[in-house]
């Protein structure tokens, strides 16, 4: 397996891009820039996206999901975010003046505890609300990684003041879906720099264990 990682779009979403073995290359967020980026990496390869795993919906995760999606991509998704992606105009609001969000369908409904396979990789997805509907991290149990979002930060948490937030879910989902998996699986959150999750449980001061 390879993995990528890029640092894009106007407030810096990392997405990451996963070469399996065996299979179409997988995406994880779609921010602005990640087709472009995405198809560049992979021109090396002759690989292609088959799928795009969104963590949720907000606009800054899902600004390139309708590009892929006309490439022929399938986008993963959780129910939950359906309406954000749908509807554009509903983020409006939170997205500082920029313009320009295309709608995309959510090809596969994903759920709590779901595992997907890609060639000779298992991905599981874990709904994790409470920074936005339909929020989802994915955990690589094989190579030991948690792709978790805007869920949860190093030494910080995601904001729950947008609509559809909650605090208390996402200290629940925290907890319940992070804070359980071992103390050495890695972290890589929506934005900034990768931490552990042994890392957070004893030192992250919004949620303690």
């Amino acid at each position: 397996m390879q993995i990528y990682n890029f640092e894009l779009g106007p407030i810096g979403v990392n997405s990451f891009l996963i070469i399996p073995e065996g299979a179409d290359a997988v995406l994880i967020d779609a921010p602005e820039g990640s087709f472009e980026q995405a198809q560049k990496t992979l021109a090396r390869s002759g690989d292609k996206i088959g799928h795009v795993l969104l963590t949720h919906a907000h606009w800054d995760h899902i600004w390139d999901a309708a590009k892929f999606q006309s490439a022929g991509a399938k986008i993963c998704a959780h129910k939950d975010g359906q309406a954000l992606m749908e509807t554009p105009s509903s983020q409006k609001g939170y997205m500082f003046g920029l313009d320009g969000l295309s709608p995309a369908k959510i090809d596969v409904f994903l759920r709590d505890g779901q595992t997907l396979k890609f060639g000779d990789l298992a991905i599981e997805a874990r709904a994790v609300p409470g920074h936005c509907p339909g929020s989802l991290a994915f955990v690589v149990e094989s190579e030991k990684l948690a792709f978790v979002g805007d869920l949860l930060f190093a030494g910080s948490v995601g904001r729950t003041d947008f609509p559809g937030g909650d605090f208390s879910a996402l200290e629940k989902s925290v907890r319940e879906k992070i804070y359980t998996l071992p103390d050495s699986v890695k972290i890589l959150p929506g934005h900034g720099g990768f931490t552990s999750v042994g890392e957070e449980k004893a030192s992250n001061p919004y949620v303690r264990p």
